[in-house]
């Protein structure tokens, strides 16, 4: 079984986080803090969870003066880095946390420190609430770290400005408008890092859930002018062409399919247990009479609790096909029950979608295993 990230917090990590700070501030307890951090109800604790509680706990060993506080904890990061502690990373989200915490009536120290922080773990998740407390700061100042010489530095110019990022308190006033962001991300579109691309595409696609249009412009207007910035705005319109939006398929070049035939569509398992595989395969050619750009998905229709189904679209892969040709696959659909995903017993339905359009569907039925 895959090791849980909340246990990234453990014995070791917090003992010698403990014996770094010492070094810094002698008189810090180390031997009371260990104590309080594994207190009745550490086990319990998700990694969020036992992340603030370790920062409100620092908090009270600490100086009770934030700037010296934080002074003391960018040596300790700093200590980290060299020593090769915290190494999967999230041991790290500490640091930005106390700033994000006890930091936002000091802006200008705050955000300097946020700024150093950064380039040892990103800061994507407290720099939020000062955007949100100081907009007319904040966006100058992340138009300025877009042009920053760390990548890092780059990258929370994008993933801290994301209206909806992963695990992150939404930016409400962003989603309505995001009109700052696109300087930034215009700024980075031909970035030398490919984690600040990858942050631009993900915040472009945030957008298009909210703005779709401004999506399609920005991908309109920087296709074809690098190799880079291409794959930035395929990846960044990939939520859109999952949900078939005719101009990013436009875009894209994947047109309607007027000279196809979808010659099979077949479930090698009809009945298919929790905890199973959905086996399926299918067959297509077309009679173009050029090669045809197609993009290949399939969706799934889930039966939910309250007996109505919500669909899922899968992406099989996207190519340039021969005519008179016949392109056979075969895939599976894992039916395990996870936290994302419950599955019901009941009929579910499988459809062949190509460019967007569904070609053909079939039902299938979700059982539960003898005796569950």
């Amino acid at each position: 079984m895959a090791e849980l990230f909340k246990n990234v917090y453990d014995g070791s990590f917090i003992c010698q986080l403990s014996d770094i700070i010492q070094e810094f501030y002698p008189e810090f307890d180390s031997q009371d803090f260990e104590k309080q951090i594994f207190d009745k109800n550490w086990e319990q604790k998700e990694l969020k969870e036992r992340m603030r509680h370790i920062t409100y706990i620092l908090h009270r060993f600490l100086t009770d003066d934030y700037r010296k506080d934080v002074t003391i904890l960018k040596e300790v990061l700093a200590q980290f880095g060299k020593r090769k502690i915290g190494i999967k990373s999230l041991e790290r989200m500490i640091f930005p946390d106390y700033i994000e915490v006890y930091g936002l009536e000091d802006y200008v120290f705050s955000v300097k420190s946020l700024e150093f922080i950064t380039q040892f773990f990103s800061a994507e998740f407290a720099v939020r609430p000062f955007l949100e407390k100081y907009p007319e700061l904040m966006f100058p100042q992340m138009l300025a770290w877009s042009k920053h010489e760390n990548e890092q530095v780059r990258r929370l110019s994008s993933e801290g400005f994301r209206p909806r990022l992963p695990w992150g308190k939404a930016l409400k006033n962003l989603k309505k408008d995001p009109s700052p962001i696109l300087p930034v991300l215009e700024n980075l579109m031909q970035d030398k890092s490919e984690t600040v691309r990858r942050s631009v595409a993900n915040n472009l696609n945030d957008i298009s859930k909210d703005h779709p249009k401004i999506t399609l412009e920005f991908a309109q207007r920087y296709q074809g002018l690098h190799p880079d910035s291409d794959w930035i705005i395929k990846h960044a319109c990939r939520t859109l062409l999952k949900k078939a939006n005719p101009t990013a398929l436009e875009i894209f070049g994947f047109s309607n399919l007027e000279k196809i035939q979808i010659i099979d569509l077949e479930t090698k398992t009809p009945t298919v247990l929790i905890g199973g595989n959905l086996k399926f395969s299918f067959a297509f050619q077309h009679y173009e009479e050029q090669k045809v750009k197609i993009r290949i998905e399939y969706g799934i229709d889930y039966l939910k609790s309250n007996g109505q189904h919500s669909r899922k679209v899968f992406k099989i892969t996207e190519n340039s096909y021969l005519s008179n040709t016949i392109y056979t696959f075969e895939r599976q659909q894992s039916f395990r029950q996870m936290t994302t995903r419950k599955h019901y017993i009941g009929i579910h339905r499988l459809h062949l979608i190509l460019n967007g359009e569904v070609m053909k569907s079939i039902d299938f039925e979700v059982i539960a295993k003898t005796g569950a």
